[in-house]
């Protein structure tokens, strides 16, 4: 299990599946660099930046799914060291923003579901509302997509978000992290953080 959270009372979690650009997020988000591989699966501890004053962290979590070069098992045990963690902390954090790669979020769900199995990220979004903690899809690299609005329906379709995807813009926050433009996900999160009474930490987002 992930040990070296620092001791706070309110966080922000990135979670999602490897090289969906959630480091370079948590980089726009922070002003700070982490040390992240070229190789998707790189980060296997969480990477956490925080400030005292407001006893406030935002948490990257290593991502899942698969990782070049990992064996099975230990792709399993990360996915389960992510759950615990999200379980144990769930009354500090204040929103799961999910990182879906804008381009290839609808090919990996529509090819993960089946009758028995539902997608990581999906599954994901459905833990955290049961858990109590607001979920935002920050729909990554949307630099690259051409299609935009059919797009983010879509993807508001496949998490059981009914389309427009305007209307769940607390939820849905397209964003292109590379660039710098992560406007629409400091919105939704500050929607959040309103709704928590923690207005103090709007001034990061």
């Amino acid at each position: 299990m992930f040990e070296n959270r620092p001791d706070r009372d309110a966080e922000i979690v990135l979670l999602g599946r490897s090289n969906v650009g959630k480091s370079t997020l948590m980089r726009e988000i922070t002003g700070h660099d982490f040390t992240t591989g070229g190789k998707p699966g790189v980060t296997r501890q969480p990477n956490h930046y925080d400030w005292a004053p407001e006893s406030f962290v935002v948490t990257d979590l290593p991502g899942f799914g698969f990782m070049s070069g990992v064996e099975e098992e230990r792709q399993e045990s990360i996915k389960t060291d992510i759950v615990r963690y999200v379980e144990e902390h769930a009354d500090a954090i204040l929103a799961g923003v999910i990182v879906l790669d804008g381009k290839a979020a609808i090919d990996i769900i529509d090819r993960h579901t089946t009758e028995e199995e539902i997608p990581h990220t999906v599954e994901l979004y459905g833990f955290l509302r049961e858990l109590g903690i607001p979920p935002v899809l920050a729909v990554n690299k949307m630099d690259k997509v051409d299609d935009r609005d059919e797009r983010l329906n879509d993807i508001a379709d496949r998490f059981g978000l009914v389309p427009p995807w305007e209307q769940w813009q607390d939820t849905i926050a397209p964003v292109t992290a590379k660039k710098g433009d992560i406007d629409a996900l400091n919105d939704a999160v500050r929607v959040h953080l309103e709704a928590a009474k923690r207005d103090d930490l709007k001034k990061f987002f």
